[in-house]
């Protein structure tokens, strides 16, 4: 009996040890997986959101555009192209810096006032450059900048919201195709240069080179837009749509800009 009795202690033992055990890592495990799939699930949610967007302030010119009831000014689905478009290195704080002049608080902002800031930026670029008109265009007469187009193999022109031409889609990548555009009317809203997604997905790509690969803050001397050379007249005129810019940004102003910023602040919702 002491031999059966001894194995049937040593099997009851034996089972319960790898009940315990087994049991132990089979939760254990268990509890892991369910964490895995919890993490899994909340990756695959936040991938697939899309990135949150935050209508800028109107610029003085858009505003008054409204006030005149020109059509001609900017829409705010603009925005939103514009802030689903921007690159992780623009929104990064690492371009604090580089934005200083214009948005001193960049650094401390979140992504999402970050995107606001470059949706208003651009706004402004616009208004300095074509009136926030998506088909305004200017063909140049002075021999120092009348160049010719390696695109269009014609005098450049500077198209659309931010002005740009075709020799961009070379430099740049940008969406213009002038095979399509070629046969169409001068101001047809339907040239790919002068669409204004086409158009602002293309300067945004011009500004992250000037920012990021030539390690050049937004106002420089050598800027693809003169607009942005401090001292030019283009310069003055860009500065006035800076009058409201996203009270995020922590620009201070004074006096007589103060009191027309706080005018032109859209009403609080």
């Amino acid at each position: 009996m002491g031999v059966p009795m001894r194995s049937l202690f040593c099997a009851v033992f034996s089972v319960a040890v790898w009940m315990t055990c087994c049991g132990g890592v089979c939760q254990a495990q268990a509890a892991g997986d369910g964490a895995q799939a919890q993490s899994a699930g909340a990756d695959a949610n936040t991938s697939g959101e899309q990135p949150k967007t935050k209508p800028a302030p109107p610029t003085p010119i858009a505003v008054k555009k409204e006030e005149l009831g020109d059509d001609d000014t900017w829409n705010p689905e603009w925005d939103k192209i514009i802030e689903k478009a921007l690159p992780a290195d623009l929104l990064s704080r690492e371009r604090a810096r580089e934005v200083r002049p214009l948005c001193p608080r960049f650094k401390r902002m979140t992504k999402t006032d970050r995107a606001e800031f470059w949706a208003y930026f651009f706004q402004a670029l616009a208004g300095a450059e074509a009136g926030l008109k998506p088909t305004a265009d200017v063909k140049h007469t002075d021999p120092e900048v009348a160049v010719i187009d390696p695109v269009t193999h014609r005098v450049a022109r500077q198209e659309g919201l931010l002005q740009l031409a075709y020799a961009d889609s070379q430099r740049y990548g940008c969406n213009f195709d002038w095979d399509t555009d070629k046969d169409l009317p001068e101001h047809d809203p339907a040239k790919t240069i002068l669409q204004p997604k086409n158009n602002l997905e293309c300067g945004i790509k011009i500004l992250e080179n000037q920012l990021v690969a030539q390690r050049k803050p937004v106002l420089s001397e050598t800027s693809y837009w003169v607009t942005l050379r401090s001292g030019t007249m283009s310069f003055s005129v860009f500065r006035k749509q800076l009058a409201n810019l996203p009270a995020a940004c922590g620009l201070r102003l004074t006096g007589r800009k103060a009191r027309r910023r706080s005018r032109l602040r859209p009403p609080p919702k």
